[in-house]
């Protein structure tokens, strides 16, 4: 079969590899018919060593049920399914309280921890099948495939980033991140009822698609003239909760400019840091909280998939363009050069 490796730093290559089959009894092998590119790829994309490559990549996808382990129940061959960024049991006690991200079943992990296995590809093997994958009630050539795409990663994650900063009918948000996963948390906050959105973005087509979903307000400066910016909009006193969608210092540092005393600051883009201002003068002080972390978007599938299903909610208008295996390589050139904002795979 075919499937995408990235070799290093702006190296990705598309090669046909041995096929993905069953291995454990709890395994599934699914043929992908959809996939994309996400923003968080584009970090070893920007920054991979030679050494550390090739490496399988991947790790948003819905596709076919082709064949199960003997112990799988919940789904079945010719099945649609989607799967989380994050293999999970569902069943082990982190999984019952909601964060599959760190369920302790052994085989449990991301995607980028399966060597043999990724999403931008003609077929993966699902570990935990029971756990990981969730049916989808439509068929494989459905116009809600994009939409129900972005529930295996960037709408729940978006999502996750409004639910742990507890964004309610009564608070200002802003989001940092124009990109897919901030697109989304603005419109996650709009479906929580936020009184105020504000987008920190400065790509048009991004930030229109933004108001599109539910922002009140845009605003491009950064640093200090952002922050400005946010708190004339909040009435001087920031934001009740900051989401910051996009993982580098200056979007933490801006984060901590904006959010209002006792307000929270939920992160969502993975951070390029282990060190960040957190004592007395950033977060203490003014009773400001930190959230966030790898979205269990296993728990939210199902509370966000009627949205897609009714048409009430749109998440794939983030895909702003479509290739197939070939064009994965220029998918990612394209998107680090900011040509594209999300582009969808269909091996």
């Amino acid at each position: 079969m075919r499937a995408t490796l990235m070799y290093g730093a702006g190296d990705v290559r598309v090669e046909k590899v041995p096929d993905s089959v069953i291995k454990q009894p709890t395994d599934a092998l699914v043929r992908v018919t959809a996939a994309c590119i996400c923003g968080s790829d584009l970090w070893p994309y920007a920054s991979m060593k030679p050494e550390d490559g090739p490496a399988r990549v991947g790790h948003e996808f819905l596709g076919v049920v082709e064949a199960t382990g003997p112990e799988v129940t919940t789904v079945k061959p010719g099945d649609l399914v989607v799967a989380p960024f994050a293999i999970s049991d569902n069943t082990c006690e982190f999984c019952r309280e909601g964060l599959h991200t760190s369920c302790s079943n052994p085989q449990a992990g991301f995607w980028d921890g399966e060597a043999e296995e990724g999403g931008q590809a003609q077929a993966v093997r699902v570990p935990l099948a029971d756990g990981t994958l969730v049916k989808l009630p439509v068929a494989a050539d459905s116009a809600l495939i994009p939409s129900l795409l972005t529930l295996s990663d960037v709408f729940g994650t978006g999502y996750h980033a409004a639910v742990v900063g507890g964004v309610n009918e009564r608070t200002r948000v802003t989001v940092i991140g124009d990109g897919a996963v901030g697109l989304l948390a603005v419109l996650s906050a709009q479906r929580l009822g936020a009184e105020q959105i504000i987008l920190m973005g400065r790509h048009p087509a991004r930030t229109d698609l933004g108001r599109a979903f539910g922002a009140t307000d845009v605003v491009s400066a950064r640093g200090e003239e952002g922050v400005a910016a946010v708190r004339a909009l909040t009435g001087g006193h920031g934001a009740h909760v900051v989401i910051e969608a996009v993982g580098t210092m200056p979007a933490y540092e801006q984060a901590c400019g904006i959010v209002r005393p006792g307000g929270v600051i939920s992160r969502v883009g993975a951070p390029q840091y282990e060190e960040a201002p957190v004592g007395f003068g950033s977060l203490f002080r003014h009773n400001i909280r930190l959230a966030g972390g790898p979205a269990p978007v296993r728990a939210y599938i199902e509370e966000l998939m009627p949205g897609i299903l009714d048409g009430t909610m749109e998440p794939g208008r983030v895909f702003d363009a479509v290739t197939d295996l070939d064009g994965v390589p220029a998918g990612y050139q394209d998107m680090a050069d900011r040509r594209s904002l999300k582009v969808l795979v269909k091996p």
